[in-house]
C-alpha cells in the first residue's frame, strides 16, 4: 500500500519527470532547425524567462495574501546556489558537448542513464542522506530499464576521454541536484528561474561564440515554450520534491522521464512500439512501486532548529505566532525545540538526521 500522507510529494517528482520526458520528443522536432547547443540554451532560457513572468505575477498575489510568500535566499544559500548553477548549468553542458563530439548517439544515451544513480551516490556518500535497500533496488531496475530502452546492438561502448566526459557531466548534474536540495526550502520558482537564466545565457553565449546565427521566429518561440514547461515548470516541481523527499528518492522518480519521452515519441513521432519498450516499462513500474511503498520509521532525535519555510501546523510545528502570519500553510521564521520520537518519515527538511 502507498502511504499518501508520506509519499504524496512523490507525484511532484513524477510530474517533473512527465514534463521533462515530454520535452524530449518535442525538442527532437526542433533539432532540424537548431543545433544542439543552441537548442539547449534556448530551452534553459525559456524556462528562466517564463518563470520570471510567473514570479512577478506570484509576488503580486503574495502581497495580497499575508504569509503566502516562499522564503528568499540568505547567507550561505547563495554559495549552494552558485555551486549548483556552475556544476549543472556551466560545467555539465560543456562536458556533454565535448563528450558528444567523440561518441555515437547510442553510446551517449546509454551513458546519460547514469545521472540518477550518480545523484543517489552523491547523496549517500557526500551528503550522508539515508538511502535504503528498496531505493537502491529501484535505482538498479530503473538503470536496467533505461539501458534496455536506449540499447543499440550496433553501439560499441568503449572507454575514452569523450565517454568519461559524459559520465563527468552526469556527476555534475548529480552535484547540482544535491546542492539544490540544500536550499530547497527557498522559493522554488526563484531557484528554477535563476538556474534557467544562468544556464541559458551561458549555453547561448557559447553557441554564438561557435558561430550560431539567430534562428527563425517559429523554432525560436517553440524552443522557449518547450523550455518553460519541460525545463522550468518541471524544475519547480523537482525542487518541491527535493524539499520533501530528499535527492535520492526524487532522482529515482525522475528516472521515469526517458520512458515517458519514449511513450510520447511512439504517439507523436510514430516511432515503433517495440518489445524493448515493453520490458523497460515493466521495469520502470516495478521500480516506481518499490519507492512509493517504502516505509522508513525509527526513533530519531530532532535537534534545535530555527528556519523559515512554507508549513502547516503538525507535530513538528507547534511554535508560537505573532498573529500576522496569515492562514496556514504560511511562511515565517520559527523555531523547533529538541524532540525525540518515532514515526514514518522521509529525508525532508526536518529529517536529515544520522542513521
Amino acid at each position: 500500500m502507498i502511504d499518501l500522507s508520506l509519499q504524496r510529494y512523490a507525484f511532484f517528482a513524477l510530474g517533473a519527470a512527465a514534463l521533462f520526458g515530454a520535452s524530449t520528443p518535442l525538442a527532437k522536432l526542433l533539432l532540424g532547425d537548431l543545433p544542439p547547443l543552441a537548442l539547449a540554451g534556448l530551452l534553459y532560457l525559456g524556462s528562466g524567462l517564463g518563470l520570471l513572468v510567473v514570479r512577478v505575477l506570484g509576488r503580486l498575489f503574495a502581497e495580497a495574501v499575508p504569509g503566502s510568500k516562499e522564503p528568499t535566499l540568505s547567507g550561505q544559500d547563495y554559495f549552494w546556489l552558485a555551486g549548483a548553477v556552475i556544476a549543472g548549468g556551466v560545467v555539465a553542458p560543456v562536458l556533454l558537448m565535448w563528450g558528444l563530439s567523440g561518441t555515437g548517439a547510442s553510446e551517449a544515451s546509454l551513458l546519460l542513464n547514469l545521472e540518477s544513480v550518480a545523484t543517489m551516490l552523491v547523496a549517500a556518500l557526500l551528503f550522508r542522506e539515508a538511502v535504503g535497500g528498496r531505493v537502491w533496488a529501484a535505482a538498479a531496475l530503473m538503470l536496467a530499464g533505461a539501458t534496455v530502452l536506449s540499447w543499440d546492438p550496433q553501439a560499441e561502448l568503449k572507454l575514452s576521454l569523450h565517454a568519461l566526459a559524459i559520465v563527468g557531466a552526469c556527476f555534475c548534474w548529480a552535484l547540482d541536484n544535491n546542492l539544490t536540495r540544500k536550499i530547497s526550502a527557498s522559493d522554488p520558482v526563484m531557484l528554477a528561474m535563476i538556474k534557467g537564466l544562468a544556464a541559458g545565457s551561458f549555453n547561448l553565449a557559447l553557441a554564438f561564440t561557435l558561430g550560431l546565427q539567430l534562428p527563425a521566429t517559429a523554432p525560436l518561440a517553440g524552443a522557449l515554450a518547450v523550455g518553460f514547461l519541460g525545463y522550468g515548470v518541471s524544475l519547480v516541481l523537482f525542487i518541491l520534491a527535493l524539499r520533501h523527499l530528499g535527492s535520492a528518492r526524487t532522482a529515482a522518480h525522475f528516472s521515469t522521464a526517458p520512458f515517458i519521452g519514449a511513450a510520447i515519441a511512439i504517439l507523436l513521432l510514430e516511432e515503433p512500439l517495440t518489445v524493448s519498450f515493453g520490458v523497460a516499462l515493466t521495469l520502470m513500474v516495478a521500480a516506481t512501486w518499490l519507492v512509493l511503498t517504502e516505509r522508513h520509521a525509527h526513533e530519531h532525535a530532532h535537534e534545535y532548529l530555527a528556519h523559515s519555510h512554507r508549513h502547516v501546523h503538525d507535530e513538528h510545528h507547534q511554535h508560537a505566532h505573532r498573529g500576522d502570519e496569515g492562514p496556514a500553510p504560511h511562511t515565517h521564521w520559527h523555531e523547533h525545540l529538541p524532540m525525540t520520537h518515532s514515526h514514518p518519515h522521509l529525508p525532508d527538511l526536518h529529517h536529515r538526521h544520522k542513521h
